[in-house]
């Protein structure tokens, strides 16, 4: 199949309201115990407008959003052949709770290694906030077995 056709599809905007508890429970399971993580009146005493959402949050917004697997099916690809390879984080401004989140997903890159054993599509998708203010880009990418 002709995968690199997919290269620069860019997927509909999808928007998430970032909520306290789900912050909160973020921040327990990644082992985060600053106080900023977990109670408003820290968060505000250090400056920000809420509780921040703690740095590797924003990939949990993109799959809280049904964003993971858009390229994979688009291309007929099967989950059980993908893994995922690697994440980057490029931060502008902080999330924080109550921020209502604005991202859209784009493919930016396909290609083949070894021979074509491994198929990697790359993909990123830019945050904005409720204020139109870009707060991260994040960059993905999915490594596929084939054959």
């Amino acid at each position: 199949m002709d995968y690199k056709k997919y290269i620069n599809k860019t997927y509909e905007p999808f928007t998430i309201e970032v909520e306290k508890g789900r912050l909160r429970a973020f921040a327990g399971a990644i082992g985060e115990n600053d106080p900023i993580y977990s109670d408003e009146s820290s968060a505000k005493a250090a400056g920000y407008a809420s509780i921040p959402a703690p740095l590797t949050f924003a990939f949990s917004i993109t799959m809280d959003a049904g964003q993971s697997f858009n390229a994979l099916e688009d291309m007929g690809i099967q989950k059980t052949k993908a893994v995922h390879g690697e994440q980057g984080f490029k931060y502008y401004k902080p999330i924080c709770a109550g921020d209502v989140v604005t991202g859209q997903q784009k493919i930016t890159d396909i290609y083949e290694k070894k021979g074509g054993a491994l198929l990697f599509i790359v993909m990123e998708i830019s945050l904005s906030n409720q204020r139109n203010e870009l707060v991260c880009e994040l960059q993905s990418t999915i490594v596929v077995r084939n054959g």
